[in-house]
């Protein structure tokens, strides 16, 4: 490796260090390279494990496996998990019950709900509560708010545990939207065994389930396997669902929606 790659690799580990990712996109630009260039050299620093790649580029490893705390969950792909959220509240309609999971992710999809009438809103997301009742206080929002109640998880901002599963075995919902930890062919994982199986109640009481990544979950595999393909009916991602996944959708009848 010459010089002037190594420079270009400690840019790529400075932005990874500042940010939490690196797209391919963005660093083809940056270091005027061309993706197949980038490409090896996200290789490279993965084979010496100073990142993980993912779909489009890689993220900081995450040591010792932990989920990230919220707030620095918030910022990584904020503009991808808009463009999701604005996706998925295209697919509520008036009257609807719907419940949204923690994810830094399924919250964008309540900046998009201001022109839905007549909601229920069931969460166990603490910042999804308060900024639903922000809304709900300035008559941005239109309908009820039902928080599924339980132990608090200060780091994540969230309510899991077996209290909480009792509560939300209680509802019943026209559509769940649900965030994830890792998504690969054979199907979908969370850093959290209470979270994924809270959440896997309500997709139990759910009509419609309706999973919100962004590409960084695609082809990760996390401690806990909260569900599979055959329970999921509609994915909303930024890019386009890996190609040899499409026989495996198929089967289990899963539409894929590209949110730009």
């Amino acid at each position: 490796m010459s010089l002037v790659g190594e420079e270009r690799k400690g840019i790529i580990l400075e932005q990874l260090n500042s940010e939490g990712q690196v797209k391919t996109v963005d660093l083809v630009k940056r270091l005027n390279v061309s993706s197949e260039t980038i490409r090896r050299y996200l290789e490279e620093l993965e084979a010496e494990s100073r990142l993980k790649r993912v779909y489009g580029g890689a993220v900081k490893i995450n040591i010792g496996g932990e989920e990230p705390s919220y707030l620095k969950r918030e910022v990584l792909y904020a503009e991808e998990k808009r463009n999701i959220g604005k996706a998925a509240a295209a697919l509520v309609e008036d009257n609807d019950v719907i419940f949204i999971d923690d994810g830094t992710t399924p919250l964008q999809l309540i900046y998009f709900l201001m022109n839905k009438s007549n909601l229920t809103v069931l969460t166990m997301s603490m910042p999804a509560l308060h900024l639903l009742m922000e809304y709900k206080n300035k008559d941005l929002f239109s309908g009820d708010i039902y928080l599924i109640g339980g132990k608090v998880n200060t780091t994540h901002s969230r309510v899991t545990g077996s209290i909480a599963e009792k509560m939300a075995a209680l509802f019943h919902a026209d559509k769940a939207f649900i965030s994830i930890d890792g998504i690969t062919h054979k199907g979908i994982t969370v850093f959290d065994p209470e979270r994924g199986q809270l959440v896997s109640r309500m997709m139990d009481n759910s009509n419609q389930r309706i999973l919100m990544t962004d590409s960084s979950k695609i082809g990760l595999t996390q401690l806990y396997s909260m569900t599979e393909w055959r329970d999921i009916d509609i994915v909303i991602c930024d890019v386009d669902m890996p190609k040899d996944w499409k026989k495996t959708l198929s089967e289990q009848e899963v539409s894929w929606i590209v949110a730009k």
